[in-house]
This record gives C-alpha cells, structure tokens and sequence, in this order.
C-alpha cells in the first residue's frame, strides 16, 4: 500500500543561490497576488477555475518576461496555493467560524516555493556522511544536511524549498513509497494488559490508565528567551540592520521552543506505541477551548492535536491501534459506577459519592478513556481489571526528559500518579 510520507532537511546554499531562491520565491509572490486579484474582481458565480488560471500564465509570462525565469510548476503551483487555501477557508465555514477572505501576499509571508512533478534532483552519492546535493531547476544545487535516507523504493512527488523566520532555509521532500510497517494486531487478539488509556491535561500532560503521568515540559528558560528577545527588538529602530539582527534572534528562540515541543512529543509517541497493542486519546475540541478559554497560552502549548496525530503516525509506523474517544464526561463520572459527580477545577481527586471509589482525578479520566477506546474497537472488559491496571504502578519511575529518548519505555518519561500538583484546570475541564 503506497503512503505519502515528507522529509524534512535542513539546507545550504552559496550567498549567490540564497539570493537567486529570494527572487524566485518573490516572483511565485508575485503570480499569487495577481492571480488572486483576477479571481476577486470576477463576479460571485462567475469566478475563474485553477486550470482558467493556470492556463493563463503563458501570456502572463510574456506581459513581464522575468517570470519566465522562474520553473513553470513552481508558477502553477503558486496559482494551486489560493484554491487550496480556498478550501481551507470552506470548510471553517461549513463549521461554523466566521471567516474572511484571502489577501494580497507582502514578502514576510510569502517564503516558500514549491516544485511539482519535476524541477529536482536529489543526489546522495556525495562520498560524504549525512550529505546529499539538491538541484532544482533554474535555481542552482545546494548541500542537505541528509541526516535521514530517503526510502528507496520511493517516487520523489514534490520539494518545496522554505527560508524560515530564522533565516535558515529548509527542503521538504514529499515520497511516495510502501513502507514495511508492521501490521497491527487482530482485535480478538489484544489483551487487556496491553491497552492503554490517556487523560490530556496542562498540570500533567498525559495520565494514563497504568497510573503513571507525564509532566509538561519545562520551558520557563525558553519563555524568558523568548521574552528578553522581544525587548532587546522593541528597543531597536523598526527596519534597522540591528532591528533585522534582533527579529532573527527572536525567530531562532521560537523555533527552538517548538523544535523541543516536537522532540518530546515524537518520543513519547514512539515509547507507547512500541509497548501497547492499542492506545486510547481523547479527541479535544482545542479551537473551540481556546475561543473559549482564559488559559489559552497553557492550553496552545499543549499542542494536544499535533500530538494525537503523533500519535497515529507513530502508531501505524510501529503496527499499535491509536483510537481517539469523545472527552466529554471523562473527568465527571466515576470509572467504576459511571455515577458523574460535578468538581469544582481545583478538586484534583476523584471520590464517588455513590459507590465510594477514590482515585486521583486525572486516573479516573484515563480509565474513562480506556473503557470509551475498548467499546469503540469492540474488546470485552471487566470494570474491576480496567480500574485495577494502575494499582501495581505506584512506584514507577521519576519522570525524565533527554535527548536520547528514542526506545525508552514510556515509564522513562512518566512522574508517579501521587505525586502532589498544584491546583488547576486540566484538558476536561475547559
């Protein structure tokens, strides 16, 4: 079964090429905007489809001829990007949200060009380790950092080609190939022990159903970068040689912080899925808890949807059924009764006023889950075995966080469910 899989490299060019790749995103720009425009003006139920547009860049490309410069699926595929857009703002619609319209790209927000089809080579017999040259057409060659192989067996489909914030540039490079994944075990085949499921929260990132919880990381040292930085560019003079030095030195702290959020979130994805059969999450509503919310900062660092689809990556990757479930009533009813009791936000134990079953709150909410992910993929449970799976975890590991976290079970990242936490709100509650 053919999959489409990306791979991102970190790239280097020559100061000649750098600037060559500027002008030729800038003209990409250039071909957005204008096409948008043609698409504005023309009257609702009359506008022009992507093949009106794209067929119409012959005679754009003679009216100023240094688009003819630039790769011509590049030029195409700057047209594709207004009607993908398009559909994205469709379907928030259809949603429910309030949205806009597309605007005119300024070069800030216009850095990425992206080749279709054809356009590029990528060539890692260099002779050197971890090397590779990417050629791409009209453009130039430039070095990758190739610290991962592409497959191959694989069929290169695309490269776009982005100079991030930070001002490094990197290539993705979209592989179509049939990758040697494991195959997931049969339903009748999964054992109880082998299941396993997992509470989101803030105060703890994951709780789950063997009694063990993973601390958020700690990015107190990245928010004071990230903070100091801001002032040293408030002081500067907008548009300045030291204001461009400062703007870049803020987008290096941004995109450490979230380079760190990834790291973590992959190998903690990597750690389950290797030792369960089946993984259960809760599927949250993060856009509407952050429209909804005062604690959105907290809750945005979360980043609770990249981390389910982490999660499913990974588990289709390592042959674990990943199966979200409806958070809603996971922290308010009792796992072993479904009695629901109301909590205020800083009760952060769980006690049944019905059956009298106490557990700490975020214990209760992760064998909620686990019952939600057993009925949804159709495997028979024991309420008594489902609530006693965490009873023998009490002593496991303090929880950790370093480089090398990759096969690391996941008791290596994980604090014991006792350990006291400061009053707050959790991922149910908000």
């Amino acid at each position: 079964m053919l999959a489409e899989q990306t791979f991102k490299y970190r790239v280097y060019m020559t100061d000649g090429v750098a600037i060559e790749a500027r002008r030729h995103i800038n003209i990409c720009r250039e071909v957005y905007n204008h096409a948008l425009g043609l698409y504005d003006s023309a009257p609702d139920g009359d506008k022009p489809t992507y093949t009106q547009l794209q067929n119409k860049l012959p005679t754009w490309k003679r009216q100023w001829p240094k688009w003819t410069t630039v790769n011509s699926k590049c030029l195409q595929m700057a047209v594709r990007r207004i009607y993908s857009s398009l559909s994205v703002l469709k379907s928030l619609k259809s949603n429910g949200y309030n949205v806009g319209k597309l605007q005119w790209k300024p070069p800030r927000e216009y850095r990425s060009i992206v080749f279709n089809q054809s356009g590029f080579d990528v060539d890692s017999n260099t002779g050197r380790t971890e090397h590779a040259t990417l050629e791409l057409s009209k453009l130039g060659t430039m070095d990758v950092d190739y610290h991962r192989p592409l497959p191959e067996d694989g069929t290169i489909k695309e490269v776009r080609l982005k100079k991030e914030k930070s001002g490094k540039w990197y290539a993705s490079v979209v592989v179509n190939h049939d990758p040697e994944y494991p195959e997931k075990p049969a339903v009748e085949d999964i054992q109880l022990e082998d299941t396993v499921g997992i509470d989101l929260g803030i105060l703890k990132l994951t709780h789950d159903s063997d009694g063990n919880a993973v601390k958020p990381l700690d990015e107190s040292e990245d928010r004071e970068r990230i903070e100091k930085r801001h002032r040293a560019l408030s002081r500067k003079q907008h548009g300045s040689a030291n204001w461009e030095k400062a703007r870049v030195k803020l987008a290096e702290a941004y995109e450490r912080l979230s380079n760190k959020r990834t790291d973590f979130i992959e190998k903690l994805a990597r750690s389950y899925t290797t030792q369960y059969d089946a993984v259960f999450l809760e599927k949250l509503n993060v856009r509407g808890m952050l429209e909804q919310d005062s604690n959105g900062r907290n809750i945005a660092s979360m980043e609770w949807s990249d981390a389910i689809k982490t999660f499913e990556r990974h588990g289709d990757k390592n042959g674990c059924h990943v199966v979200t479930v409806p958070p809603e009533g996971t922290t308010k009813q009792c796992a072993r009764c479904d009695v629901e009791s109301d909590k205020a936000l800083w009760v952060r134990e769980h006690s049944c006023p019905s059956c009298g079953f106490e557990a700490d709150r975020d214990e209760n909410a992760s064998y909620n889950v686990l019952k939600l992910g057993l009925e949804e993929l159709g495997i028979a449970y024991d309420v008594d075995a489902v609530v006693g799976l965490g009873e023998a975890e009490s002593t496991s590991a303090e929880s950790r966080y370093d480089s090398d976290g990759l096969g690391k079970s996941p008791r290596d990242f994980r604090t014991p469910a006792e350990t006291a936490l400061p009053t707050g709100a959790d991922a149910n509650d908000t």
